[in-house]
């Protein structure tokens, strides 16, 4: 079938500003301290999408008259597919056989991913970007969804407009402008800044999706609507500046204008890379908070910037874009940078099994070297071919041999292929029917269901729920509490054990320390403490002397108060809280310290790969330490 062909020339300088992007990507996900805004690189790329997506449109239309949907779709399909089915599956093998835990949340993500709705997904499940302590290892597929889901609409967007507005490029740039202006006031309006908790805590930090309650600060991050002004911006920056408005025969003093541009462009983007961040952790809380200027007119500021710099990348004259931005390395870089992106977060995850994790240096560069050698291997046998044909070349000789050579050259490929699918269908197999919702999250919800309510909502609400839950009950009928045990998700993972000692679990997943003394003075004005209590708490958030005093007014009387230290590497708070709790003896004489910290730096191997939460073999030795320290 003949098809119409889009004839751009190349423009070296969008890759190397793709390579640009990408590389501030990387740098993040492997320690968000090397490059606090590094993820605006993906902002970039939306904004390049946006423009040479329209610029391809706008030349097949004024070059046939038309926009050839199906060849638009099958060109994209080529491009992104067999890379992204690729990682998929390579992703699905090495959980079904390494990571079986994680089957039952990984099942929907691929799901997700392979329909184009991934970032949706992630939005309606509650699965926030943000969440450091889970594996996720295709979290960062929701760009991707954002794209595709654009390249489904726009061909069909801009044959409207240009049947209606084809004669008027520039109000059709004017336009788009506008549309991008509001959606980012449409984000800076819809964002809510403070600190998110559960909807119960912080109900304005969520909003209902279909009668169904989600962050406003994942709607608003991965959310489609929230993230397509660069898309627009792009797409308004085609219809005004095209590179064959220039020719390398007429020395234009324009491309000194649109250096300078660039140059602006790179400052404001570096700056704004350097500066920003996503999230800020509330340590007073334990909770996060989006950064008020990201959302409140940021993300615009960096898609400006953006087109700024692709006015030199795509200008043939410009010093900017040919020798700046379109040297070697870069165009190298820029041409695999989809590669790079997909292969990139899994292999970090699969590694350091949790976001929290900073890569070191040494580590960051043995990784890359990994992922530089999947993206070649995937550049070169699976996403060129596939875009130039050639496998449907191979394909056809396969079926269609015209020699006996042929034809045992055909049984061997076969007979290697049927012996290597072996792996994908059990995986496939495997990932239908996983159960798991990954490790940390199943050791969490298991203890949910043994541990006690004193205050009325102990057990977290669920963050999908529009509805308040109802106060539970105890299992205590009155009775006074002889062991009682209060403990944050870290407790909560091993509950289930406590519970079988005897010990009554009053344990909440992202519990601030100072809730300890709401606990202490309730069970004290109901005259139910008994003769030991159990604080392990200091995971979330600080602690300071006052308040640790003020709990203890409450546990003057109790025979034993067990303080254990948190082993929470990550955070800023562990050593000064860990400081203050094993101080705690030398004022109170009913106070003992069990150094949980100092264990855990001893025995890795007793958590999970957020070296925060307990593994089995952890919540064991864990439970059998604080019988051992209790007397018991």
């Amino acid at each position: 079938m003949n098809r119409p062909q889009q004839t751009i020339s190349y423009l070296p300088g969008l890759d190397g500003l793709r390579a640009i992007a990408v590389l501030a990507v990387v740098v993040y996900h492997a320690n968000k301290n090397w490059l606090h805004g590094g993820f605006l690189g993906v902002e970039v790329f939306f904004v390049i999408s946006g423009y040479l997506i329209t610029l391809l449109l706008l030349t097949e239309s004024e070059q046939h008259g038309r926009i050839n949907f199906r060849a638009f779709w099958m060109r994209r399909a080529r491009r992104l597919l067999p890379a992204l089915w690729t990682l998929l599956l390579g992703v699905t093998m090495y959980c079904s056989l390494f990571e079986r835990a994680e089957l039952g949340k990984l099942r929907g993500d691929v799901i997700a991913a392979l329909i184009y709705l991934f970032n949706w997904f992630k939005i309606w499940a509650g699965d926030s970007y943000f969440d450091a302590s889970a594996l996720d290892p295709l979290r960062h597929l929701w760009s991707l969804a954002v794209e595709e889901q654009f390249y489904l609409i726009w061909p069909v967007l801009i044959a409207v407009v240009l049947k209606k507005y084809g004669r008027r490029p520039a109000k059709l740039g004017v336009i788009f402008l506008g549309i991008s202006v509001a959606l980012a006031m449409y984000v800076a309006t819809t964002y809510a800044a403070g600190v998110r908790g559960t909807p119960i805590e912080t109900p304005e930090q969520y909003i209902s999706l279909f009668g169904h309650a989600v962050s406003r600060l994942d709607f608003l991050f991965l959310g489609t609507i929230g993230r397509s002004g660069g898309l627009f911006l792009g797409a308004a920056l085609a219809f005004w500046f095209r590179p064959e408005m220039f020719t390398g025969s007429y020395q234009s003093s324009d491309r000194h204008v649109v250096s300078v541009f660039a140059i602006a462009g790179i400052a404001g983007l570096a700056y704004m890379m350097w500066t920003f961040h996503d999230v800020v952790f509330v340590a007073e809380t334990g909770g996060v908070r989006g950064y008020d200027p990201l959302f409140q007119g940021g993300f615009l500021l960096v898609g400006v910037a953006t087109c700024a710099i692709i006015t030199a990348a795509v200008h043939p004259l410009s010093l900017v874009g040919n020798a700046v931005l379109g040297n070697p390395v870069f165009t190298y870089i820029g041409r695999r940078s989809y590669g790079l992106y997909l292969f990139h977060w899994p292999v970090f995850q699969l590694y350091r099994k949790v976001a929290s994790n900073n890569l070191t240096l040494l580590q960051f560069i043995l990784l890359f070297a990994v992922i530089l050698a999947f993206t070649e291997l995937s550049y070169r046998f699976i996403e060129m071919p596939i875009r130039e044909g050639r496998l449907g070349d191979v394909w056809h000789k396969l079926r269609f041999p015209r020699t006996d050579a042929d034809v045992e050259r055909r049984n061997k490929v076969f007979a290697l292929g049927a012996v290597a699918a072996v792996l994908p269908v059990f995986s496939i197999v495997s990932l239908a029917l996983g159960t798991g919702e990954g490790k940390i999250a199943e050791s969490i919800k298991s203890g949910e269901g043994v541990v006690q309510n004193l205050l009325g909502t102990t057990v977290a609400p669920d963050p999908n729920s529009t509805t308040i839950p109802g106060t539970q009950t105890t299992t205590l009928d009155g009775q006074q509490i002889p062991i009682l045990a209060i403990g944050d998700s870290v407790m909560l993972g091993a509950a289930q054990i406590l519970t079988e000692r005897g010990i009554t679990v009053d344990a909440l997943k992202s519990r601030p320390f100072r809730q300890a003394l709401e606990i202490a003075n309730y069970v004290k004005s109901i005259n139910r403490l008994g003769e030991f209590v159990i604080i392990h708490l200091g995971t979330n958030n600080y602690v300071d002397q006052k308040t640790l005093d003020e709990i203890m007014v409450p546990l003057k009387d109790v025979d034993l108060v067990l303080f254990l230290t948190a082993h929470v590497p990550t955070r800023a708070w562990q050593d000064p809280n860990n400081a203050l709790v094993r101080a705690m003896p030398n004022a109170y004489g009913n106070v003992k310290v069990l150094d949980w910290y100092q264990i855990a730096e001893e025995h890795p191997e007793y958590l999970y790969g957020d070296k925060v939460h307990l593994n089995n073999e952890g919540q064991k030795v864990y439970a059998d330490l604080i019988m051992q320290a209790i007397g018991k």
